[in-house]
């Protein structure tokens, strides 16, 4: 084979490879499709921050009946920002409450019963759907009064939710955890006084709730909105005083019952929360 017959062989061989060679990317298209890369990289991370907020969880209280008698507390998980719950709605006259307390102020010693011994208080409470008002019995019941009087002053329930109603057989409203669960406390407990040995309760008494031990009475109370039977296990409930005004206010949060599974005891669908509360002595 001559020289030229090589040389034209080699060409055709070159020729024959550019045939079945890719085309080479230029500039432009590489920009494009590294721009491609960077974009779908931005959408990605878009996405991710992004759908989160769309779909975000809301919070809500969710009520677990209670125990038939107002020794029990009824849980509830408590709103974290304030506002309803879901499947909460306002009573007339109502507004929004706040969110409740995660860490409740706590004391040690049980106030000096003597502070409130013979004398009658006033205290006003204001809430999220009008002011209440209770007269307060420091003869018939010294110790659970100057609790009462001393969690006023020091802001124990500023704010706080009534955390359980209960519509059915036994008629309360029930109140004084700041967290809403049922389980808090100012720090210290104390024992029954003053608790009818009939287990009768009328309409407008205000009573400390507690559990089944009789000496757990702290900073929740309940307000009979129509007359109770309670059972006298135990020793019954302290009697402390009575609503003088607003017990409208507590009928018309009853009426619209508890959220599910239990309409009957749980937390009110119309939340009602206490906002301050103030005591003045009663003078003869």
């Amino acid at each position: 084979m001559t020289k030229e017959q090589e040389r034209a062989r080699a060409r055709r061989r070159h020729e024959e490879q550019q045939k079945s060679a890719k085309p080479p990317v230029g500039d432009s298209t590489r920009d494009k499709q590294v721009f491609g890369v960077i974009l779908a990289v931005i959408l990605i991370i878009a996405a991710v921050i992004v759908v989160p907020k769309i779909v975000g969880s809301s919070d809500s209280a969710t009520p677990a009946a209670g125990s038939t008698t107002p020794a029990g507390t009824a849980t509830a998980t408590p709103t974290s920002s304030g506002g309803l719950a879901e499947g909460q709605k306002l009573a007339a006259g109502c507004t929004a409450p706040p969110a409740n307390q995660t860490t409740p102020k706590q004391q040690k010693d049980v106030p000096d019963k003597a502070t409130a011994a013979g004398k009658t208080f006033i205290a006003t409470v204001k809430t999220t759907c009008g002011d209440l008002t209770f007269e307060l019995d420091g003869a018939k019941a010294p110790q659970t009064v100057a609790s009462f009087i001393n969690l006023a002053k020091t802001g124990f329930w500023a704010p706080s939710p009534c955390h359980r109603v209960t519509t059915e057989g036994i008629y309360v409203l029930q109140c004084g955890d700041p967290t809403g669960t049922g389980q808090g406390g100012p720090g210290y407990t104390f024992g029954i006084e003053n608790a009818p040995k009939d287990g009768k309760y009328a309409t407008g008494v205000l009573a400390m709730a507690r559990t089944q031990d009789p000496n757990s009475n702290g900073g929740q109370f309940f307000i009979t909105y129509k007359e109770t039977q309670l059972p006298t296990d135990g020793g019954g409930y302290t009697i402390f005083g009575k609503v003088t005004k607003g017990l409208d206010i507590v009928e018309k949060i009853a009426a619209n019952k508890a959220l599910p599974p239990s309409p009957t005891d749980g937390t009110p669908v119309s939340p009602i929360s206490i906002l301050s509360v103030s005591v003045t002595e009663k003078k003869a």
